[in-house]
């Protein structure tokens, strides 16, 4: 059909531009009538790529495309019909999704598959095609369906996801060198200066932080941590049966940074509950809660709440906190963080509180 014939149509230029295309007229004749009408608007109006090919032509050849299919693959009409499908792939194709096809072709099935293909000027785009027979009302087989979509953004994110992932793997495995060799200088360290309990006791500290980093590299890589994660790794070691601390909380996430402070003031928290709280016999237990609140300067913050119970009475609070929770409130406050302390008979309450610049 030439550009005379649009005009006797009365169709526009801009209409010429989203109409399906069509190899000739004994094709055109397929799609005639009230049922031909409707595909013809509806291939000239969807943005998805189609393309039908028929299976009784040797090499069973595109003999429709619509003009999306012409903008994703940057060929034009006398480029596409007549040809097979294959011209759209190249060197780094998956032939195991190009086998899936011709098995889908041979058995007369539908198959959905993701292809690298190629553009006319050379580069690639993902492409997720869904691929299905059409038969006539005599229940024969006419045309094979063709559906291509540009995945080639997701595909991308997936890939980059990917990367993140095996970053966060390798800078893990660093981490836990860093840790084991600051362990190993801090024993040496307290042997040369007899001072073995102070290096114990400073390395329990560092691998308290290993704890709550180990876990939740994979997530900061997204940015974010799940800090439930950081919580379970930094107090499993002081629960091994798993019934005396209880865990309270969802899915919250908060910055990677916080994590270090909070990690080591739960693990300060849990060395006093081991030695004078309600881990120190064979009844308490303790609740650790976490979530997003507003606290009282009305800012987005994390709240972490330590309620421990059936321990030993307390008596009030001690004259001194110790050295290890000022080395906790020292780093919380780096974070614009508090940890808030209250003694009650019944038993310790805490409150870990660290600001945060997203919910």
């Amino acid at each position: 059909m030439d550009k005379g014939d649009d005009n006797k149509r009365g169709l526009r230029s801009s209409d010429q531009a989203h109409r399906p295309i069509y190899p000739n007229q004994s094709t055109r004749m397929s799609f005639e009538g009230a049922s031909g009408l409707l595909f013809e608007q509806a291939m000239a109006q969807t943005r998805m790529a189609v393309c039908l090919t028929d299976p009784h032509q040797q090499d069973d050849p595109i003999v429709f495309c619509n003009e999306a299919f012409e903008q994703l693959t940057g060929y034009r009409r006398e480029d596409i019909l007549g040809r097979n499908c294959r011209f759209l792939q190249g060197p780094d194709t998956d032939q195991r999704q190009i086998a899936k096809i011709r098995e889908a072709i041979a058995a007369e099935e539908v198959v959905v598959v993701e292809l690298l293909n190629y553009r006319k000027d050379g580069s690639t785009f993902y492409n997720t095609l869904h691929l299905g027979p059409i038969y006539d009302a005599e229940g024969r087989l006419t045309y094979f369906f063709g559906s291509q979509w540009d995945v080639t953004d997701i595909h991308q994110s997936r890939a980059e996801e990917r990367h993140a992932k095996a970053l966060a793997r390798e800078i893990s495995h660093r981490m836990k060198n860093v840790f084991a060799v600051i362990g190993g200088i801090v024993n040496i360290t307290g042997r040369s200066m007899n001072a073995k309990d102070v290096s114990r006791k400073i390395n329990e500290r560092v691998q308290a932080l290993g704890r709550s980093y180990e876990p939740t590299l994979d997530d900061a890589a997204l940015g974010t941590i799940q800090v439930g994660q950081a919580i379970r790794s930094v107090l499993e070691p002081y629960d091994p049966e798993g019934d005396r601390i209880i865990f309270k909380g969802n899915g919250v996430r908060t910055e990677p940074n916080a994590i270090s402070a909070i990690g080591l003031a739960l693990h300060e928290l849990a060395t006093n509950a081991t030695k004078y709280g309600a881990l120190s016999n064979k009844t308490g237990k303790i609740e650790v809660a976490w979530a997003h609140q507003k606290d009282k300067l009305d800012r987005n913050s994390l709240e972490i709440t330590w309620v421990e119970s059936g321990g030993p009475a307390i008596l009030g609070e001690p004259d001194s906190n110790g050295t290890g929770f000022e080395i906790a409130d020292t780093l919380l406050s780096h974070s614009r963080g508090t940890l808030d302390r209250s003694w009650n008979a019944d038993g310790l309450r805490a409150l870990i509180t660290v600001p945060i610049a997203n919910r």
